[in-house]
């Protein structure tokens, strides 16, 4: 079993920047593929970013991908999402996700899950 655990969200203004960390804990890190989704309210679950195993490999979500900067540390068993000129419509509840394989902007994909934290964007 894996437990995530995001930190790092909270209210900027417009244009701001913001890290969000996620530690994992209960297995070897370095076996699980990671990403973060965010989920807007009353909207669905949006893919945002994923990271192989390795590090060398990123995707991102079409709107993502100028602005937000996926990384992880294996040796601390963490991964991080540098979001840069956040916008208004960047509010939401982002959440960090593993997965055994593979990497890709399926939900359904990833078998373990964060609680979430929230990334409030003022103008």
């Amino acid at each position: 079993q894996v437990q995530l655990v995001e930190s790092g969200g909270g209210l900027v203004q417009a244009g701001d920047s913001l890290r969000l960390s996620c530690v994992a804990s209960g297995r070897a890190f370095y076996h699980l593929s990671m990403g973060w989704f965010r989920q807007a309210q009353g909207k669905e679950r949006e893919f945002v970013a994923a990271i192989t195993r390795s590090g060398q490999s990123t995707f991102y979500g079409d709107s993502e991908e100028d602005r937000f900067t996926i990384s992880r540390d294996n040796d601390k068993g963490k991964v991080y999402l540098e979001m840069n000129s956040l916008e208004v419509g960047d509010p939401a509840v982002y959440y960090c996700c593993g997965r055994n394989q593979g990497i890709g902007p399926l939900g359904d994909n990833y078998y373990y899950w964060g609680q979430g934290t929230q990334v409030t964007v003022s103008s």
